[in-house]
């Protein structure tokens, strides 16, 4: 049986903007991309052989909403701290400042970034034991 695997897709408003910030800032792949499909452009951004990814997509004519709030997250447990701070240090070489997180909470263990669209991924310095 395949394992079940993830995609977690939204509009953007700037496809280059934002496979900047998941690319070089987060070091995803550019997994597929595709043009005019039915009006729509968009790319998909993970790892290889990762049970998830990304998929970002710019409907033709429309300008795609900001994210309606800080609270919308993309977490990312990161347990190993060399590890936790190259990717903190990826994503300020790459132009990217932390912000506040609205819920401290993820500022106590965590950075939180913010992406070109108003949504926020947390860089969480803690495994995940659930």
């Amino acid at each position: 049986m395949d394992t079940v695997k993830l995609r977690v897709a939204r509009p953007t408003r700037d496809l280059d903007a934002v496979v900047h910030f998941y690319r070089d800032g987060l070091g995803f792949e550019v997994l597929g991309r595709f043009e005019d499909h039915a009006g729509f452009d968009g790319v998909m951004l993970g790892h290889p052989g990762a049970p998830y990814h990304l998929e970002f997509t710019v409907e033709r004519g429309h300008e795609a909403p900001r994210a309606p709030t800080e609270e919308h997250l993309l977490v990312f447990y990161v347990p190993d701290t060399e590890a936790w701070a190259e990717q903190v240090r990826r994503m300020e070489a790459a132009s990217f400042v932390a912000v506040p997180s609205r819920n401290p909470y993820w500022d106590a263990h965590g950075r939180t970034f913010e992406d070109p669209d108003g949504y926020r991924v947390v860089l969480q310095g803690a495994a995940w034991t659930r």
